[in-house]
Formats: structure tokens, C-alpha cells, sequence
């Protein structure tokens, strides 16, 4: 993000494990707050991106991925993907890591989105469109509202 001369902020916070842990210890609404899934979807992996108050619709994404089958990857599977991020903690850069990434059309439209830094003590936030111009993500719905 410095090299792309993008301006975020890091927030830092007490551990937490769960994007709306997160988003309560901060006072940043669910709706703005990222949380990345990682599914494998037949052979391949990919980045699913969405609010922390929502769930991932799979029927819906299996569509979007074009995928016979698809399924939530275990941290054991995903683990070593990430190697300079604490397991589970991973920002929503898969580009970063050759992966494809798919963003929940909810999280386009905010202005601003924050996101887990690479550990669970750190989050970034950042303007949605600076994240889309570096990620570039496939906009698609596949997030709905949890209860």
C-alpha cells in the first residue's frame, strides 16, 4: 500500500479471533468491517471477502466461482498460503498471494472498509476504492445477513 502511495490507518486492538469481535471492540459497524473466507472450490483455492455481520451464502458462490463444488478450506489447508500472516488472520489481498479474490457487493458500496493486518491485534482501514484499485476483486453477491 506505501509503494502504491495508498493512505490507510492501522487501528490497533486487544486480540480478537472474529471479524465481529473485532468490529464491537472498535465501534466499527459489522457492515463496514472485512472478513475473509478462504474456499476451495474444486481444485483450486480462492478469496471470498465479506461483512462481518454477514455469512457466506454457498450455493450462491459456488455460481460465482463456477465451480462443481465448493467448500470452506480448513486453517490447516489455508495455513501455509499465508506465510507472513497469523493463521486466520490474512488481509483480504489475495492478489498478493496468486489467489483470486470475490468481494460481497455489500462491502463495495461502503466508503471505507477495515480489514484484519496480518495478525489479531492489528486492523487496517482504508477507503474502499483504493482497496479495489490494488485488489482489484470480483464484485458479486454471495453474503447474507446473519442473524
Amino acid at each position: 500500500m506505501d509503494k502504491e502511495g495508498v493512505s490507510y490507518n492501522v487501528l490497533k486492538h486487544s486480540e480478537a479471533f472474529t471479524a465481529q469481535e473485532i468490529a464491537a471492540s472498535m465501534h466499527v459497524p459489522g457492515k463496514e468491517m472485512a472478513k475473509v473466507v478462504i474456499i476451495k472450490g474444486d481444485e483450486r483455492y480462492a478469496m471470498g471477502v465479506l461483512p462481518a455481520s454477514y455469512r457466506v451464502d454457498m450455493d450462491m458462490l459456488k455460481k460465482v466461482l463456477n465451480a462443481k463444488k465448493i467448500r470452506l478450506a480448513t486453517e490447516e489447508e489455508f495455513g501455509n498460503l499465508f506465510p507472513d500472516c497469523e493463521v486466520g488472520a490474512m488481509p483480504p489481498f489475495g492478489n498478493l498471494y496468486d489467489i483470486d479474490v470475490y468481494i460481497d457487493k455489500t462491502l463495495s458500496e461502503d466508503e471505507e472498509i477495515v480489514f484484519l493486518g496480518g495478525d489479531h491485534i492489528e486492523s487496517i482501514k482504508m477507503k474502499y476504492k483504493d482497496y479495489a484499485a490494488l485488489v482489484k476483486p470480483v464484485i458479486a453477491e454471495f453474503g447474507i445477513k446473519s442473524h
